[in-house]
């Protein structure tokens, strides 16, 4: 499974990276705001200075809504850099997108998936990822791991080439569950990945060892 970091922080990113199991990124205008990145040249830039860090798959996202302004955008991004995944939303325009942009070989991250026919249409389209967004589903009552279960079941059942990006992935227990169910990716925040390192056993088991090291080496 491939680990993504959901941010446009820059520090982040380069943490999540040095700990050698960082595949990608994702962003979004909210997460561009959050950083206080603004302006178009700034917004290329910034995502320049992404790919700059990471040697993987980094998604950028349209803010277009219609056709011809999603493929304006989209080829304006996917020449930033190889490794731009141009991130479209799941509406009509941005499928019939998509479908365009992978007869170019312009890879695509359709986004905002909340269920199972959403995303065959995605990959009947040809996207290269899509993105149920997990906790969102959560939010509403509704078993967003359930959906990744089904997504994951119907790629298999038909040979689709199309990776589920598990987005909105909000703590370890959504980590760990996506990984069982089969999602190719999770993107998560940074806490999220390394709050894997952490048990109490092992805490106290390291302690041991360097007060035992100690006594023996007085």
């Amino acid at each position: 499974m491939k680990f993504f970091i959901d941010t446009a922080n820059l520090k982040d990113i380069q943490e999540a990276y040095d700990l050698g199991v960082l595949d990608g990124v994702t962003t979004n205008p909210s997460l561009m705001a959050k950083e206080g990145i603004s302006g178009h040249d700034n917004v290329m830039a910034h995502y320049k200075a992404i790919c700059d860090i990471v040697d993987g798959d980094i998604s950028a996202e349209v803010i277009a809504v219609d056709y011809e302004g999603i493929i304006r955008e989209g080829e304006m991004l996917a020449e930033l850099h190889p490794n731009i995944v141009v991130k479209v939303p799941m509406i009509k325009d941005g499928v019939k997108a998509i479908k365009y942009f992978s007869e170019k070989g312009i890879k695509t991250n359709c986004t905002l998936i909340f269920s199972a026919g959403q995303a065959l249409l995605a990959a009947k389209a040809g996207a290269t990822y899509v993105s149920p967004f997990v906790g969102r589903l959560d939010d509403v009552g509704t078993d967003g791991m359930s959906l990744i279960e089904q997504i994951v079941q119907i790629y298999s059942n038909y040979g689709f080439q199309t990776q589920v990006l598990a987005a909105s992935v909000r703590h370890v227990i959504h980590l760990l569950q996506c990984a069982e169910v089969g999602a190719d990716v999770v993107t998560c925040p940074l806490n999220v990945i390394t709050s894997l390192l952490n048990h109490p056993l092992t805490d106290s088991g390291l302690a041991k060892f360097l007060a035992d090291h100690k006594k023996v080496n007085i």
